[in-house]
């Protein structure tokens, strides 16, 4: 909003001028500095920060899925850690990782596109020594890879996209397929150099010593899709599914088989401490329960059942009469 001097003020600025008390610069009004911002066309941030928190959540959950599996795959003590989460264009990737590399190129339907999966030659070595019976060391890490090392590589690699899309499961479901395996990333021609990815990194150890990282390269054009679904908001407000028969029917097989404890109680009574230091052998205890009353039943300290007291062969047993609930409901 601009300020109208009068003509006093006119004056006396004038008057100030002409006598030297006030300079020019100092006479000019001053206007606000422009609020600029940086910006690179050539790198655009397509995702969000929000889109990244989304990403680090899930993947999160991916990370541990991934731990377990390769722990018990391995038969070591294998940790995998999300370490960081950005975006970066295609070349800045493809001329960050090592050559050679185990670079998998595989696709998420139904999206439409291609992903990568990186893993350094350490990690690499390491699991593949493992799984050849070695205690997991990498020895040569820079040497090539033979054709038996990577179809090896490659059906791990499925393997390790399965957990993935477990951990995509509630976000988008998806079906991974590895479509090939790369060593030399500078060959690769996959996207344009300027295409713009979110870049998931991973740290590996095997039996407590770091052995390299994971890298999970996801291109936008793939992402876009379901890119407005990388929201925290979304992810609150989404409704969980209604659960499968079939899902129904395994939790109720595996529940048949928990183990719980049944305790019969036949009566109480209150006694003094004297009285219970003279119990001998013979005595009688009176219960506050008549002897055509039904017994109570406790499931987990619990009471669930009324029963009455009998035999079956030379065992004990009881036989339950009525429900706890159903026989208030009748009285």
């Amino acid at each position: 909003m601009q300020e109208i001097l009068s003509q006093g003020e006119i004056d006396a600025l004038l008057a100030a001028l002409s006598a030297g008390e006030l300079s020019l610069v100092e006479a000019a009004p001053k206007t606000p500095a422009a609020r600029v911002r940086p910006y690179d066309f050539r790198r655009p941030n397509k995702f969000s920060r929000e889109h990244l928190r989304t990403l680090e959540m899930l993947h999160q959950q991916f990370a541990r899925l991934l731990s377990t599996f390769l722990s018990g795959y391995l038969r070591a003590a294998v940790n995998v850690e999300l370490a960081s989460v950005g975006q970066m264009i295609f070349e800045e990737f493809s001329r960050s990782i090592p050559t050679p590399t185990a670079l998998t190129i595989f696709s998420l339907k139904p999206l439409e596109g291609s992903a990568l999966l990186e893993a350094g030659p350490p990690v690499v070595f390491a699991m593949l020594d493992l799984l050849f019976g070695g205690p997991g060391t990498s020895g040569e890490q820079m040497r090539e890879f033979t054709d038996i090392e990577l179809t090896v590589v490659k059906k791990l690699a499925g393997y390790i996209l399965d957990h993935l899309a477990q951990a995509w499961q509630d976000f988008q479901p998806v079906e991974p397929e590895v479509q090939a395996i790369e060593t030399n990333p500078r060959m690769l021609r996959l996207y344009s150099p300027n295409e713009v990815m979110a870049l998931l990194t991973f740290n590996v150890s095997i039996n407590e010593e770091d052995r390299g990282l994971l890298n999970l390269c996801l291109p936008y054009i793939l992402m876009e899709p379901v890119v407005s679904q990388l929201s925290i908001r979304q992810q609150f407000s989404r409704r969980m599914p209604a659960p499968r028969p079939e899902d129904k029917q395994r939790l109720g097989y595996w529940l048949g088989f928990s183990r719980v404890e049944l305790k019969v109680v036949l009566g109480e009574t209150v006694i003094t401490l004297n009285e219970l230091l003279q119990l001998q052998e013979g005595d009688v205890l009176v219960l506050e329960r008549t002897v055509n009353q039904d017994l109570d039943m406790f499931v987990e300290d619990e009471l669930k059942f009324r029963v009455q007291a009998g035999r079956v062969g030379d065992a004990l047993a009881v036989q339950v009469v009525a429900l706890v609930g159903e026989e208030e409901e009748g009285a």
